[in-house]
């Protein structure tokens, strides 16, 4: 029988002048063009949305079960914000090679986590909200070709 170790990663969202919760407005319009609604790997992935800085590469090498979005700082204007965090989790759901994976996002309470979580991460993968804690299911993409991003 074969485990998978647990861990965690601490991932910079990249820089705060580039990420700043004030530019989540423009951030929104760019996730929904054609090159975020690719399902691949989020190191190769041509949307802005995606991680791919300052990211440990054992963060991309594992197909996680659970993933918890809960930081950059994301409360004032100035903060980086948790926009590309939200996208990223999402699209590694996504490009697992099967099953699915839970992802929980803390602080929907606040515009950004709740806009983008919506969004990302579908309001039809929304399993569960407590409190200012949602939990999606995000199943694989390639199990099923042709999936849309998010279902009808």
């Amino acid at each position: 029988m074969r485990t998978k170790a647990a861990g965690n990663y601490a991932v910079s969202g990249g820089k705060p002048v580039v990420l700043a919760v004030a530019r989540a407005s423009d951030l929104m319009k760019i996730g929904k063009q054609d090159d975020c609604k690719v399902v691949e790997d989020p190191r190769v992935s041509r949307c802005e949305l995606s991680l791919k800085e300052k990211v440990p590469k054992e963060v991309y090498e594992v197909e996680w079960d659970l993933i918890m979005v809960d930081a950059p700082t994301g409360y004032h204007d100035g903060a980086p914000g948790r926009m590309k965090a939200i996208y990223t989790a999402g699209l590694m759901g996504r490009n697992r090679a099967e099953g699915e994976t839970d992802v929980f996002v803390h602080d929907v309470d606040r515009v950004v986590e709740d806009e983008f979580s919506k969004t990302f991460l579908c309001e039809g993968y929304l399993i569960e909200e407590e409190g200012r804690l949602r939990h999606f299911i995000i199943p694989s993409h390639k199990t099923r070709l042709g999936r849309p991003f998010c279902p009808l």
